[in-house]
């Protein structure tokens, strides 16, 4: 089955983010705790060089430039508080601003269409998302609010992507916390019903959702990952929705953990692998065979099965390296991420969530309906483990936290130069091009 034209138009942007910064952890229960996990779904490289979309022609002839909003988390007194950044220009000379952004309450999470002129922000504060329309002044104006709360949910965290959209009529919000995916209409700001997920229940792990979810045909699948503590659970697992009449199933494999990140091969199959932080945990448990082997496994979503024959130690396919994240490339590629010890080496008491976000992955690249092993990117820098992609007129960033996760950069991937292209003061969680 191959990805839809909806999959490559509102995937891409529906991008990722979310988590934070001492490791790819972030689960559903820990909305304060900076930990960033990696995005995956966005198609480095489909569109470099053709689609500039350098603004939109109004009827004057004139050209209106681009709008793009940022989130932005930063720590006050130890609390979370976040701003939503508008911009019409990217400079990475000069870092974004928070004077004049709109102020949030907690870790919060900016998602919808891209290029729709709306934006839907919700927070760790509260049950409730608001949507923010785009006025002609170029500033965001609150146009209509929708709760949560009488489906159970207290908080809102995680992931940008965790919401995903449909139509401009529906939404689907995959809560982890409640084992259930909200449906609610972002025009009307209305709840329209809820699925119940009994499968995502796990006694004594907790859920994680992948920070950046597959679109095939109409089906929206988020890859899930357990955890014990700081311990990876030893079971992959998947959501399949079908959009057409919103229905839902959970399917499982026992062979790794940690499976929250996935791309769309050649073949139209998908192929799901170990995010960096179960890596970073493998690397430094040493021999401890608790641990599960970071791992790449194959999904058919035509009918909903794992394939029991396909199973890859991750490192085997980098020379060895512990290897984690995959995040999408062009032409039904991907990009592993490989530690690189010589620029961060591991000591016995090296803990999983900074290795996991310390600035020493490399990018290697692989063709895993090919089956052949993966390649070392040279031109690319290393970077945090736990990368996010996100689509900015046409090309895809990768983004880093730098300055004990006090700084955001957004490095270009298209190219794979990784040239700076943003910055600004705080952790980012959530991008959406407006216009």
């Amino acid at each position: 089955m191959k990805p839809s034209p909806f999959f490559r138009t509102s995937a891409r942007l529906l991008l990722a983010l979310s988590l934070a910064f001492t490791a790819a952890c972030g689960d559903d229960d820990d909305d304060n705790n900076n930990t960033p996990d990696s995005g995956t779904s966005v198609d480095a490289g489909t569109d470099a060089g053709t689609d500039t979309d350098a603004g939109t022609d109004t009827d004057g002839g004139t050209t209106t430039p681009p709008m793009y909003a940022f989130v932005a988390q930063v720590s006050v007194e130890g609390n979370s508080q976040s701003y939503v950044i508008l911009t019409e220009t990217l400079d990475p000379s000069t870092p974004l601003s928070t004077d004049n952004a709109t102020q949030i309450n907690g870790r919060a999470l900016g998602s919808g269409i891209p290029k729709s002129g709306a934006i839907f922000v919700s927070s760790s504060a509260g049950a409730t998302v608001t949507r923010y329309n785009l006025t002609t002044s170029n500033t965001l104006e609150k146009a209509g609010e929708v709760s949560f709360a009488g489906k159970g949910v207290t908080t809102i965290g995680e992931y940008q992507n965790q919401f995903q959209f449909v139509s401009e009529t529906k939404a689907y919000y995959f809560d982890g916390r409640n084992s259930q995916v909200i449906i609610w209409n972002p025009k009307d700001m209305t709840l329209i019903n809820s699925i119940s997920l009994p499968a995502l229940t796990l006694e004594g792990s907790s859920t994680t959702f992948a920070s950046n979810p597959i679109r095939v045909g109409t089906k929206v699948l988020m890859p899930v990952g357990w955890r014990a503590g700081t311990a990876v659970t030893k079971q992959a697992g998947i959501v399949v929705v079908d959009t057409t009449n919103d229905s839902a199933v959970v399917v499982t494999d026992d062979r790794c953990g940690y499976v929250r990140d996935g791309i769309v091969g050649s073949d139209g199959q998908v192929y799901l692998a170990t995010e960096a932080y179960g890596a970073a945990e493998k690397r430094v448990s040493g021999t401890n065979p608790t641990v599960p082997t970071p791992c790449l496994l194959k999904f058919d979503p035509a009918t909903n099965t794992y394939d029991p024959a396909f199973f890859k130690e991750l490192s085997a396919l980098t020379n060895g390296g512990a290897t984690g994240s995959l995040l999408a490339g062009p032409n039904g590629t991907g990009y592993l991420r490989v530690l690189d010890e010589t620029v961060f080496p591991v000591q016995v008491d090296t803990n999983a969530r900074v290795l996991a976000s310390a600035v020493a992955w490399k990018w290697w690249k692989i063709d895993p309906a090919a089956g052949t092993n993966a390649t070392l990117v040279d031109t690319l820098p290393a970077s945090t483990g736990s990368s996010f992609l996100y689509e900015m007129n046409g090309r895809v960033v990768f983004s880093e936290f730098t300055n004990n996760s006090g700084t955001t950069n957004y490095r270009e991937l298209t190219d794979l130069s990784g040239n700076l292209v943003a910055t600004h003061q705080g952790l980012s969680f959530s991008f959406l091009q407006l216009r």
